[in-house]
């Protein structure tokens, strides 16, 4: 495993989300597109990859598909998010989707967002519309991160560190909810203001 394996982040929920998209822009961040994206997690038949805090994922978007593997980074972090990722672009989605299925792995959960991102400095922004709220994803080295955020005038006690779909999960236990999709379509009818349930995920000092 080499550094560049390493995926660096946290997230902040955005109560004011077009507040901090105008805050990146006041900043000068370079706007760098948007996109929907269709994500399938892929799982075998005894849940091995969730067991030992794993992802395969294949996504699809406006323009591309996207094969990625996320593992557990070496050692713990308790300020970031930190996993090892590898990400390959594939040219069909819906073969891909097959080959994993011919070899044993099913569709265990799909998870829609609306994605723009921005690049500042030695950092990526990511600012999703997520079936559930609006959040944004700050990846790069820990000391640029930190920097951004202060920037931007987040508070680093209320960041996240857990992903969307453990963030989904603990929302599905918490107000009952009766699907394991994260689409646009199962929340269209869901009441859910994410700030009620924000203490849950903040990682603190």
């Amino acid at each position: 495993m080499t550094n560049t394996d390493l995926e660096i982040e946290v997230k902040f929920y955005l109560a004011a989300p077009e507040e901090s998209r105008r805050r990146i822009e006041d900043l000068g961040a370079e706007f760098a597109g948007k996109r929907f994206e269709q994500n399938i997690r892929f799982e075998d038949a005894d849940a091995s990859l969730i067991r030992k805090n794993a992802l395969l994922r294949l996504r699809r978007t406006d323009s591309r598909a996207e094969l990625t593997y996320k593992g557990e980074a070496p050692e713990e972090n308790r300020d970031f998010k930190v996993h090892r990722e590898l990400e390959v672009t594939v040219s069909d989605f819906d073969t891909a989707a097959a080959i994993f299925e011919a070899l044993g792995y099913h569709n265990a959960q799909v998870y829609e967002k609306h994605r723009e991102t921005y690049i500042y400095g030695n950092t990526i922004l990511c600012m999703d519309r997520m079936p559930f709220g609006f959040f944004l994803e700050i990846e790069g080295q820990p000391d640029a991160i930190r920097q951004t955020a202060q920037e931007l005038g987040l508070d680093w006690n209320q960041r996240i560190l857990a992903n969307y779909l453990a963030i989904f999960d603990r929302l599905k236990s918490e107000c009952a909810l009766g699907f394991n999709d994260v689409t646009f379509d199962h929340f269209a009818g869901v009441n859910l203001d994410f700030g009620r349930f924000v203490q849950l995920f903040a990682a603190g000092g």
